[in-house]
């Protein structure tokens, strides 16, 4: 069983920048592929972007892709969405959801566990 827990998310002005951060109870981190999805209102949820649990590969949705980056620290227990660029359509609450071994998928129901998720909230 594993628990996340995602950091606070905020309100910023389109251009501006924020990082999201999720923590993971257990000591089996390192086997876990972590992913951040995100949800508007009145919208599907959709993937932003995954890392690999042995790190060697993010994916990133095509909307976010230079804008966007994912990385873990698997001493901490953490994974991060360093999020530049911010734009208005950015605005959503932010998931993070892990499952173990698997490749960094970008279907979310490959994966068995979620945070709480988080606003993030852009402002024109």
């Amino acid at each position: 069983q594993v628990q996340l827990i995602e950091s606070a998310g905020g309100l910023v002005q389109a251009g501006g920048s924020l990082r999201l951060s999720c923590v993971a109870s257990g000591r089996t981190f390192s086997s876990y592929t972590m992913a951040w999805f995100r949800q508007a209102p009145g919208k599907e949820r959709e993937f932003v972007a995954a890392i690999r649990w042995s790190g060697d590969t993010t994916r990133y949705a095509d909307s976010v892709k230079g804008r966007f980056t994912i990385s873990r620290d698997n001493a901490k227990n953490t994974v991060d969405l360093q999020m530049n660029s911010l734009k208005p359509e950015d605005t959503a609450v932010y998931y993070c959801a892990a499952r173990w071994r698997s490749n960094a998928n970008i279907q979310g129901d490959d994966y068995s566990y979620w945070g709480q998720g988080t606003q993030v909230t852009v402002s024109s």
